[in-house]
């Protein structure tokens, strides 16, 4: 081997045991080290490859109904929707552009009754804006004129209707009659319900025919326009440059900004998630300090004879930087293998220990999500990676500090 003295005496502290270094319980705790380093990075791993899965899921089912950009005027109607859509497809990002109407309102069967997001929509434009799941009916079943709704899963279970089924829907405006001030309230036929996935959309929304919306509500046009695009990631870029380029005074949103608080907590969620499984690899790094220390006293003899043959203290340094050098990047290599491994085959490792262990992780009537989703990324991977070799690295200096101050006539004194 053509390598430096320094680095084979290092790899051959390392690779051996009891033979080299005298001392079994110092190489047990080497190993006990490389397996707490591996144990953080692949914990550290898994848990970020959940987190980010349960962020996708939920971001997913998000913008299955909700668009990635909406614009829309300050007066609430927006006469020209059908200029700023085509304004809006001109920008090479854009995939698709409808309009709508987006009203609160009540809707009642017998003695029930619950507060709703009523959207009207036009079915023709909707397929391309929405990814609905539908279980019963068809959005095409919505027709101008016809008064026909289609309910989320759950609103539909609350209210107890199915498709044929009529319920009243009241809107918040009242209209002034003989006997004063009545609201305003329309008889609407069930025509199917979706499911999104997504609880507070199932529970809360309602979408009407985009017509028959504006004739509820008495608007003259529609609220305003939803767009998609091609990559849902380019959204706050896409409605910074379709705000300089669109005709009137409009209002642009899109659907990072619609969710900033849910999205800045799973952030901060993540953050500190990371901190404190971090103090795992910490607690590793510990120990390897305690092993290099346990090292460099049982070697001082070998220490003392180098030196006195020439080798200067940066190399007995470059020695011990090398055995934890090689302890921390095994580990690391070890733990980031296991976590990808595990990581990427959680859908199919959950279900499995849930047979075997009888239990649920994700109860259905708890949680929206019924598996464990992951998402591996290979940026947190790698970020994870450096953390753990530069606290091994930075474990090392202290005890190669200390076996490279070793006077050699003191360390041999009583051998």
């Amino acid at each position: 081997m053509n390598l430096p003295y320094e680095w084979q005496i290092g790899w051959r502290y390392t690779r051996t045991g009891k033979r080299t270094t005298g001392n079994g319980f110092i190489s047990f705790i080497s190993l006990i080290s490389m397996a707490g380093i591996a144990l953080g990075v692949s914990a550290l791993i898994i848990v970020l490859s959940v987190m980010n899965g349960f962020q996708k899921e939920v971001r997913d089912r998000m913008l299955s109904v909700l668009a990635h950009i909406e614009i829309f005027s300050p007066t609430g109607a927006l006469p020209d929707w059908r200029q700023t859509a085509d304004e809006a497809r001109r920008h090479s990002e854009v995939r698709a552009a409808a309009p709508y109407v987006e009203a609160q309102a009540l809707v009642a069967r017998r003695s029930a009754v619950s507060g709703v997001a009523l959207r009207g929509i036009d079915p023709d434009f909707e397929k391309h804006i929405s990814n609905l799941v539908m279980k019963s009916g068809r959005l095409a079943r919505l027709k101008a004129g016809k008064f026909g709704i289609v309910l989320g899963t759950q609103l539909a279970e609350d209210l107890a209707v199915a498709p044929g089924d009529t319920l009243t829907v009241i809107a918040p405006q009242s209209e002034t009659t003989p006997a004063g001030l009545l609201p305003r309230y329309k008889l609407f036929k069930v025509v199917g319900a979706f499911e999104s996935g997504h609880y507070e959309f199932d529970r809360s929304l309602a979408l009407i025919h985009l017509a028959d919306a504006q004739t509820l509500f008495r608007l003259e046009a529609p609220t305003g326009v939803r767009v998609r695009l091609h990559d849902m990631q380019r959204a706050p870029e896409v409605a910074r440059a379709l705000a300089r380029s669109l005709s009137g005074q409009l209002y642009v949103r899109d659907w990072t900004t619609q969710n900033r608080t849910w999205f800045a907590a799973v952030q901060v969620e993540k953050r500190m998630m990371f901190i404190i499984l971090m103090l795992i690899i910490a607690v590793a790094a510990f120990n390897l300090v305690s092993s290099l220390v346990m090292t460099v006293t049982s070697k001082q003899a070998d220490i003392a004879i180098l030196r006195t043959l020439g080798a200067q203290p940066a190399s007995i340094m470059k020695i011990f930087i090398m055995q934890g050098v090689t302890i921390g990047a095994l580990g690391t290599a070890l733990g980031i293998a296991f976590g990808c491994l595990i990581a990427a085959n959680i859908p199919v490792l959950a279900p499995m220990v849930e047979r075997a262990l009888h239990i649920q992780f994700l109860p259905p009537s708890i949680y929206f999500i019924s598996s464990l989703p992951s998402d591996l990324i290979a940026s947190d991977v790698i970020r994870i990676g450096g953390f753990a070799f530069l606290l091994s690295a930075l474990a090392t200096l202290y005890p190669s500090w200390r076996a490279a101050r070793i006077q050699p006539a003191a360390a041999l004194r009583y051998e």
